[in-house]
């Protein structure tokens, strides 16, 4: 159960609109916290809140610059995507 609980959590991730826009952001390259907040025009709290969530799912990574968070999406992160996807279909009613 704990595999299709992580699964479950990456498509949670993935299922708000303005972690998606986070994601196609980070798509271009890294970028910076303050950089994200501005051209994303949201609240730093709220903004740290979804990147948070992407965090903990595995889709992105943080690198502390000094002052600056950096993000930047995970090299595998498309590939866990892919992975976590329902396999073969099966059936619910025998023939």
């Amino acid at each position: 159960m704990d595999e299709l609980a992580r699964r479950a959590g990456l498509f949670k991730a993935l299922s708000d609109p303005l972690r998606l826009a986070i994601l196609d952001r980070l798509t271009a390259g890294p970028s910076c916290v303050c950089d994200l907040r501005d051209e994303l025009d949201i609240a730093g709290n709220l903004l740290s809140h979804h990147l948070k969530v992407l965090r903990e799912a595995g889709l992105v990574r943080a690198e502390r610059q000094g002052r600056w968070v950096t993000y930047a999406i995970e090299t595998d992160a498309l590939e866990a995507a892919r992975e976590a996807l329902p396999g073969e279909p099966v059936a619910l009613v025998e023939a």
